[in-house]
Formats: structure tokens, C-alpha cells, sequence
């Protein structure tokens, strides 16, 4: 690999999650250069109504491989079982030994705050995994030698592009993928076990129409794509320099920066609150 490209490293916490929120994105990176690899920390192991644990572990791993396939990523192997992402230092050290292995430039992360734990989990081992990557005396498993290059993180949008406590939340950049929407839904398409679990409320229809209406949402929003993805960058204290933005130098003009978003970043996070006289209670 020559020592000027750009490696892009895709972590999520379930076998479907890269293809429904980054894959897009992914697609666009690998057509400008960038070498592409994907990570599903959970097997999917509780993704069934029907199957044995293990029958579904290896289900999903063969459709996560052949999503990777397209993508043209490679694939390194999950960890643990759903529902099993903890926050805990044994895990840790296995996500760091991967990151220092890969030695990202780009590092496409789950929202650091989304519906569930096994993704808000996902996203904090990612974080500081890379955080970690140059600390000679932490110690991944297997023992990896630490890496000094810089790496910029970016989150992708939680599910129903809202936060827990139901609040919307916008993205900083606007991803153009109109041009591989397609291939984004053959490649989602490959996780045909969610299906048959779906299909017993929804149906495969309903989840590939979730995906594409996610995507074309973000495209009203942008006022300028017809689909997209939205991310967030992360601080980068500990990762780059300041104002290190490789995703956006690597897509260019399918890339929108929201600037409402920039200048909210200037302002305080507990703005003054107006206050009236009144009775006191």
C-alpha cells in the first residue's frame, strides 16, 4: 500500500449496521482511492425468531462477508454476541489490536449516542481504541506494536436520525450517495436472515424502503441531494491535527458541509435562559 493512501476502517456493532448507515459513504471513499475495511464488533446472534444460536452466528457472518465482498472491503471477524458489548477492557484491547493492525486515516464510527446500548458501546470502544493506537504500554490481544499516524473519526446518523429522548439530530457533513444508492441497497440486500426475522412484522420490503427513505431524508435536508448520509466529525484531541477533515479532501464536492452546524459549535452548551418576574412557588 503506498504510504499516501488513505485506509478507511468501518466499525459497527451488528452484521447489517455498516451496510444500512455508512455504506454509502464507504462506496464513494473506495471510488476516490481509499483502501476499506469492516468490523462488526457482535456476531448478530440474537438477529432470529427462528434459528439456533450458532446456526444464525454463522448465518450472518457469511452474509456480513459477502457485504464486505461487494463493498470491496476487507473483513475482519466479529467478537462477541449481541448484546454483549461492554464498555471492558479485555474487549478493548481486541478492537485496539484490529485498529493498530489496519492503521486507519479515516475511521467511520456509530453515533456516540443512538437507541441502543450495543451501538453506543460499539461507538466508545472505537473511540478509544483509536485513542490508544500509539501507547506503547497499553497492551492490545494479541500484542500489536503501536502506530503514530494520525487518524480522523466521524460518527455516522443514529437510527431515525434521532437521539433516545427523540430529539432530531443533524449532521455536520452531507454525503451525496444518489450515484450508488443501488449498489448501497444489493449490498444491504445480503443480510437476508434480517428478513426472514422482519418479515414477521415488516417483511424485506419495508427494511430496504427504511433504509432508502433514511438516505433520501437526509437528502431533503441537505436542500441540494436527492439521497445522502450525514456524519459528524469527531474532536480532534488525541487523533489529528486540528482541522484534519480527510473524508472531506478525499470526497470533495459529494461531500456538503453543514455550515448552521459549524457556527452552532461555537456556542455554549447551556445558553443563558430568559428569565421573568413571577410568583414564587
Amino acid at each position: 500500500m503506498p504510504e499516501d493512501q488513505r485506509v478507511a476502517f468501518a466499525i459497527a456493532a451488528h452484521p447489517d449496521d455498516i451496510e444500512f448507515m455508512m455504506a454509502g459513504t464507504l462506496m464513494l471513499l473506495r471510488q476516490a482511492g481509499c483502501e476499506l475495511h469492516y468490523m462488526n464488533i457482535a456476531n448478530g446472534s440474537c438477529g432470529t425468531a427462528a434459528h439456533s444460536k450458532q446456526k444464525i452466528i454463522n448465518i450472518r457472518s457469511r452474509e456480513a462477508r459477502s457485504a464486505a465482498r461487494l463493498l470491496g472491503a476487507v473483513f475482519h471477524p466479529s467478537f462477541v454476541d449481541d448484546i454483549a458489548i461492554f464498555y471492558e477492557k479485555d474487549l478493548l484491547a481486541r478492537v485496539a489490536a484490529v485498529v493498530r493492525k489496519v492503521n486507519p486515516t479515516i475511521m467511520l464510527l456509530p453515533p456516540p449516542v443512538d437507541y441502543m446500548e450495543d451501538h453506543m458501546n460499539a461507538c466508545r470502544l472505537a473511540v478509544t481504541a483509536a485513542f490508544c493506537r500509539g501507547m506503547r504500554n497499553f497492551t492490545t490481544k494479541p500484542r500489536t506494536k503501536p502506530i503514530e499516524s494520525a487518524v480522523t473519526l466521524y460518527h455516522c446518523m443514529p437510527a431515525g436520525l434521532r437521539d433516545p429522548m427523540r430529539r432530531r439530530v443533524v449532521p455536520e457533513y452531507y454525503v451525496d450517495i444518489t450515484g450508488v444508492l443501488q449498489q448501497k441497497r444489493t449490498i444491504l440486500a445480503c443480510h437476508r436472515s434480517q428478513k426472514e426475522w422482519l418479515d414477521v412484522s415488516q417483511g424485506m420490503d419495508a427494511y430496504l424502503a427504511a433504509m432508502e427513505e433514511q438516505a433520501a431524508e437526509m437528502g431533503r435536508m441537505s436542500r441540494r441531494f436527492k439521497y445522502a448520509e450525514g456524519w459528524r466529525r469527531h474532536s480532534h484531541l488525541g487523533f489529528c491535527e486540528p482541522g484534519a477533515d480527510a473524508m472531506l479532501e478525499a470526497l470533495g464536492e459529494l461531500a456538503l458541509v453543514n455550515e448552521d452546524y459549524r457556527r452552532s459549535l461555537d456556542e455554549p452548551s447551556h445558553p443563558k435562559r430568559t428569565l421573568r418576574a413571577g410568583r414564587k412557588t
